[in-house]
């Protein structure tokens, strides 16, 4: 039975009857499951580099609230409020990722970090919702006034926001700022010329990463020759899939956990193969899918160019990034470095990926037609 009637008027009472109810249950579970994977996987980790048993799992059990709380809260918002949320977090972020070029902490190579207090943050997570709302807002204004330089100020956007992740280096956070902007651009009307010239362009980049970038140039050599025995963690991955088989070893029960370096964030999806099998995989990657094919689905049918575009873009983001981290975890591609979203341990990721899914669910939301006691649109209209 619900808390609220549906005469309620209360700000909480219209976002409970006008959101996504089942987008963001299914949500909250992965983010469940994130937390049982999370103990199940770090006080190894933790353990292993000289750390409190518990170090990681406290920190992420305070993430994971919060990151709800956040996405909830912004998706309170009107989509006037959203894309001001996304023009000052992106600013901010910006300014920031320019400073991990200065005083960022280097890790593996890439400077990606930020120091503040006793915590670790990635500005560059928060550039990845914040750029798929502003330029989803600067490609719907250009359709509206063909006047207005839209499309120049995106691309613009796009070229500064890809150098200096290119800075870092970030070569996989590039890649899905690039395919965020290059769907929007197609969904608000690119020409298909221009849509053969820009995935030239993208193969050519790959290419340009792959002589650029030494461990990009690692990564592929090794995915390209398994024999030269250096993919370590991919290695242990695929073993851990095998030892798990359909229902898995049991909890607490996974040895992956032990030997794999990154076991708690870009390789906790082999600790949930090898702990509970193939069965709760697959469960996972359901709801995975079942986020972002509905998230299309209620964005599809939208009427407003500014909420498809930004949503689509949205559920780009976190799509690409669950392949992307599943595809390296698999060996279906090389490895990169990419968490899997509400699962993997990591500040950052959990708290930028919670403002993203706020405003996904916040411009997909049901309005109430005036008039009527019981039926429903989109959101849309002016913004």
């Amino acid at each position: 039975m619900s808390t609220f009637a549906r005469t309620d008027t209360s700000l909480i009472g219209r976002w409970w009857w006008t959101i996504d109810r089942w987008t963001l249950a299914a949500i909250v579970v992965i983010a469940a499951i994130g937390a049982v994977l999370t103990l199940a996987a770090s006080p190894a980790v933790a353990d292993r580099i000289g750390l409190e048993n518990y170090h990681f799992v406290k920190r992420q059990f305070v993430f994971l609230p919060v990151a709800l709380s956040l996405m909830i809260a912004v998706s309170l918002m009107s989509a006037r409020g959203i894309r001001r949320l996304a023009v000052v977090i992106g600013g901010v972020a910006f300014i920031a990722v320019l400073g991990t070029l200065l005083v960022g902490d280097e890790v593996k190579g890439a400077s990606r970090w930020i120091r503040i207090g006793g915590f670790s943050v990635q500005p560059s997570e928060f550039v990845k919702p914040a750029f798929a709302v502003i330029v989803a807002w600067m490609f719907s204004e250009s359709r509206a006034d063909a006047k207005f330089p839209g499309n120049t100020i995106a691309t613009g956007l796009f070229i500064a926001t890809a150098t200096v992740l290119l800075m870092q280096p970030d070569v996989g956070m590039t890649a899905v700022v690039a395919a965020v902007w290059a769907v929007e651009f197609f969904l608000a009307g690119l020409p298909l010329l221009l849509v053969g010239a820009l995935a030239l362009l993208f193969m050519g980049g790959i290419v340009g990463a792959y002589f650029t970038f030494g461990h990009v140039q690692a990564r592929i050599d090794r995915f390209l020759d398994p024999s030269t025995g250096e993919g370590y963690q991919v290695t242990r991955a695929l073993e851990a899939f095998r030892n798990g088989g359909l229902f898995g070893r049991g909890p607490g029960e996974g040895r992956v956990k032990e030997v794999l370096p990154d076991a708690h964030a870009d390789f906790i999806f082999a600790v949930a193969g090898e702990e509970f099998g193939l069965i709760v995989c697959l469960i996972i990657l359901a709801l995975f899918a079942f986020v972002v094919l509905r998230g299309f689905s209620r964005a599809l049918r939208e009427e407003n160019l500014f909420q498809l575009l930004a949503v689509s873009g949205l559920l780009v983001q976190f799509g690409l990034q669950v392949i992307i981290n599943i595809a390296s975890t698999v060996n279906l591609i090389p490895p990169k470095g990419m968490t899997l979203p509400f699962i993997s341990y990591g500040g950052s990721s959990t708290l930028a990926l919670a403002i993203g899914m706020g405003m996904m669910l916040a411009l997909t939301r049901d309005k109430p037609v005036h008039g009527t006691s019981g039926s429903r649109k989109r959101i849309g209209g002016a913004i």
